[in-house]
């Protein structure tokens, strides 16, 4: 079973984020610009929230103007759940589905060690399904010894 670490790994530990004080439109910008659907909230390197464009859109809808000068702190998640570089792939899967979040941050000892996508860890656990259907196949036609 993959774990944390592992995705990690391949991905880097790169992580886009935006200070407390950011405006929303600066942070939609980041966004736009780099390709994310969502960046972390943080202050002197603690995760404070997250801010997706699930949060922009709900955000604008439910009060009804311009929301784009107003701190992502207005209008972000600030119940981020996080794992840990052990934590394996089928955890992760649960937390996400059961709490309905997509992007979860990595923090080992509170140091944050990077941010995996709900897309990151389906393409490991079908991987990981790959693998073992290939050995499966293996076995039954004889050719592990």
């Amino acid at each position: 079973m993959f774990i944390v670490r592992e995705i990690l790994k391949e991905k880097g530990s790169d992580v886009w984020s935006v200070a407390s004080g950011t405006t929303v439109a600066d942070a939609l910008k980041l966004m736009a610009d780099k390709n994310l659907g969502a960046v972390l909230v943080l202050a002197e390197g603690t995760v404070e929230g997250i801010f997706s464009e699930r949060d922009f859109a709900r955000a604008s809808a439910q009060r009804g103007f311009d929301i784009s000068k107003l701190p992502v702190t207005e209008v972000m998640t600030k119940k981020v759940f996080s794992v840990g570089p052990t934590t394996t792939i089928d955890e992760c899967m649960a937390l996400m589905t059961g709490k309905r979040i997509r992007h979860l941050p990595v923090l080992e000892n509170n140091r944050l060690m990077g941010l995996i996508s709900i897309g990151d860890v389906v393409n490991k656990m079908i991987e990981d399904q790959k693998f073992s259907i290939s050995q499966l196949t293996k076995y039954v036609s004889g050719t592990v010894y």
